[in-house]
């Protein structure tokens, strides 16, 4: 199997005759990472373990710097110098500082990815030990398996949150997450619209009404009718053509609903190098949720309006997490950079006791949104969850999975079970001939995030 000529260069020089194997995902050994970093006082390349969560606070505070991850710009070039497409962890790569985390070092067996295409490399702990001679060797990780994540039991969301400010022990910080959990109330057209929602004698007139009684949605409303995704035959002139020749009663509400809450918080003025955008995340995962939901079979179909309705707002915890951990909303953008390996639920739990979706859902429920939006936000990332309405975070879970094997990279990749499409009673091959459909339409998607985004 060929090895790059760059790899080759660095394993001859520590007199190491190793030979690239075929990446199976399952090597034995562990499995290593590189992270670049760096600050004003120069660039420094960290290997750890891919199981392990890099902990930049205390890194920092270890080598009394200000280290995050360094520029698209400056990754690139290595790339371009070393022909490679992304930086396995091999320390003569670069020519930087090295660092390794103590649990990598001390690993009996090692397992570098990739070594070349669809290649690794496994190393001994004498072996590995040769590449590292001369690094510096810290202990700046936690093991995956020790932050315990609360997918499962919602009811002790609340309990969780209340101890999450109590960490902070500053007083000043305390009294600043105290004062900014009193949330803006639910938007009035939010309201207006949830009740239409639940009122059987709803038609097409109430909902024009209150799409027109906010001119900046009335605006939206038209301009998404108008735009290339839906391909209107014709001028659209009015709100009430919109919803009644081109988008229909269901979406105009579950957009509507999805934008007037988008609005009541801000948008963060940080956000992690490489993310995509909070409103072009929210159509994708819509219009993802949207799609399983109309393949699924009709006995087992579950709303469509809802289940897109749970997709437009499945990330709105993280608009939440922004306003309610002002102080440290930019630390959790820098970890969330350095261990984007590891899904943010891991990261958000570890750093301030609480995970967006458990913000997100409490929230929702304050507000009485419908259950089914509830459930999908809490529990879109354990797709181990089992109850009567177990079927709209499942819907959120498999489209995310499948948008990332698209290349969307809307969080970790992870293998999708057979199972979960006998489950949801989906035809695998039906269901990516729709997906890859979707996502070649990625122009359009994008232009109507950005009104969203705009509006």
């Amino acid at each position: 199997m060929e090895m790059s000529a760059a790899i080759r260069k660095v394993l001859e020089a520590a007199t190491i005759n190793a030979q690239p194997e075929a990446v199976a995902g399952t090597e034995s050994g562990a499995r290593l990472r590189m992270v670049l970093l760096g600050d004003d006082q120069g660039n420094i390349q960290a290997i750890t373990r891919r199981d392990d969560l890099l902990d930049l606070v205390d890194l920092n505070k270890q080598l009394g710097r200000d280290l995050h991850l360094v520029s698209q710009t400056e990754y690139a070039r290595l790339r371009r110098e070393t022909g490679l497409r992304e930086i396995p962890a091999l320390p003569g790569l670069t020519g930087w500082p090295t660092l390794v985390d103590d649990r990598a070092r001390s690993a009996d067996m090692v397992v570098i990815e990739p070594a070349g295409d669809n290649a690794c490399l496994r190393l001994n702990q004498e072996q590995f030990g040769g590449l590292i001679h001369g690094a510096d060797l810290r202990s700046f990780c936690v093991p995956l398996s020790s932050v315990d994540v609360n997918l499962g039991a919602p009811e002790k969301d609340g309990e969780q949150l209340k101890s999450a400010i109590q960490k902070f022990t500053g007083l000043r910080i305390r009294q600043r997450l105290e004062d900014t959990l009193e949330l803006p109330p639910l938007p009035e057209t939010a309201q207006r619209i949830i009740h239409l929602r639940v009122n059987p004698n709803a038609a097409m007139g109430d909902l024009v009404d209150i799409v027109e009684s906010d001119p900046s949605l009335a605006a939206q409303v038209v301009s998404w009718a108008s735009s290339s995704f839906y391909a209107a035959a014709g001028q659209v002139r009015s709100v009430h053509d919109a919803v009644s020749r081109v988008l229909g009663f269901d979406l105009v509400m579950n957009l509507a609903m999805g934008l007037s809450l988008g609005k009541t918080l801000n948008q963060p003025s940080d956000h992690p190098r490489g993310f995509v955008g909070y409103w072009q995340q929210a159509i994708w995962e819509a219009q993802a949720a949207g799609i399983l939901a109309g393949m699924m079979p009709r006995g087992q179909r579950p709303t469509f309006g809802l289940a897109y309705l749970g997709g437009l707002l499945h990330n709105f915890g993280y608009l939440v997490l922004a306003q309610v951990f002002p102080p440290h909303f930019k630390l959790a953008c820098r970890h969330w950079e350095v261990n984007d390996h590891v899904d943010t639920s891991l990261i958000e739990h570890y750093l301030l006791g609480v995970t967006r979706e458990q913000l997100a859902s409490e929230l929702m429920a304050n507000w009485g949104m419908p259950d089914e939006v509830i459930v999908a936000i809490r529990h879109q990332k354990n797709l181990t969850y089992s109850g009567p309405l177990e079927v709209y975070p499942k819907l959120l879970w498999l489209g995310r999975q499948l948008l990332n094997e698209r290349g969307l990279n809307l969080g970790p990749r992870k293998v999708i079970p057979e199972t979960l499409y006998i489950h949801l009673g989906l035809d695998p091959d039906q269901v990516a001939e729709q997906f890859d459909d979707l996502v070649a339409s990625k122009d359009s998607v994008v232009a109507m995030a950005g009104m969203m985004s705009q509006a």
